[in-house]
Formats: structure tokens, sequence, C-alpha cells
């Protein structure tokens, strides 16, 4: 008589919950729109835009931006060759320029879920220009 042994074997699945969530943020921005800008007016040519951050959780996080085609302390708009002196800043009296936090500039930080914050553009006055479409990207 022989005897014979039986091996089973059985798979028992494990749900074991394994999750992993990316931090990020998304920004939001609307453009710094000037409209006209006359020559010949004695007063500064001023307009807004926004930048708004999204964190899918609190993040510390720092809003910087660039010089575009000038430099942080003297940004320019181009329409070909002409240069239209312009600049941005944190604040409504158009003292604190809005940078990397280079050359006297500063950044916006917080660590948050994230808020919306004002740009505040400023054309000077006076800047002889001749007439086109004057653009920068930041």
């Amino acid at each position: 008589m022989s005897t014979r042994s039986a091996c089973l074997l059985l798979a028992i699945p494990f749900l074991l919950p394994v999750s992993a969530r990316a931090n990020k943020c998304t920004l939001t921005v609307t453009n710094v729109a000037f409209g006209s800008y006359d020559v010949f007016v004695k007063t500064n040519t001023t307009s807004t835009a926004s930048v708004q951050v999204s964190c899918n959780q609190s993040l510390s996080y720092t809003v910087s931006m660039s010089a575009g085609s000038g430099t942080l302390t003297s940004r320019v708009m181009k329409s070909g060759s002409n240069q239209l002196d312009y600049n941005l800043y944190t604040n409504s009296t158009h003292t604190t320029i809005w940078g990397d936090g280079t050359s006297g500039t500063v950044t916006v930080s917080a660590t948050s879920l994230g808020a919306t914050y004002t740009v505040y553009g400023l054309i000077p006055a006076l800047q002889n220009v001749p007439v086109g479409s004057y653009s920068d990207t930041i």
C-alpha cells in the first residue's frame, strides 16, 4: 500500500490599502492689461492683475517673477525695437517691486492652501514712444 500526500497551495489575496498623494499647487494668472497709453498724459498709467495659488494641502510656496525683457528694477515692454518702461509691484503704492528677491525686489511666500495675490502694474508717464502694440512676458 502506498500513501500519497497531497500538497495544496492556496493563494489568499491580501488587500493592503496603499495610497499616495502628490503635493501640488496650481497657478491661475491674469494678464496685466494697461490698455491704451497716451504719451502726453502727465500721470502714470496703472493696472492690476492677479495670481491665484491653489494647493491640494497646506504647503509652503513662494511666488516670484522674472525680469522679462528688461531687468527686475527696470522692466520693458517691446514693440519691435521700441521699448516702453514699466514695472510690477506687490503694493498699490508701487513702492515694492515684485521680483525674485534680488536687486531690492521681493517675493511673496506663504504656508497655506493658497491665496489670491494682486499684481500692481505701473507705466511711468511721459515716455515718448511710437505707436505700437507693446508686450512683455514674465
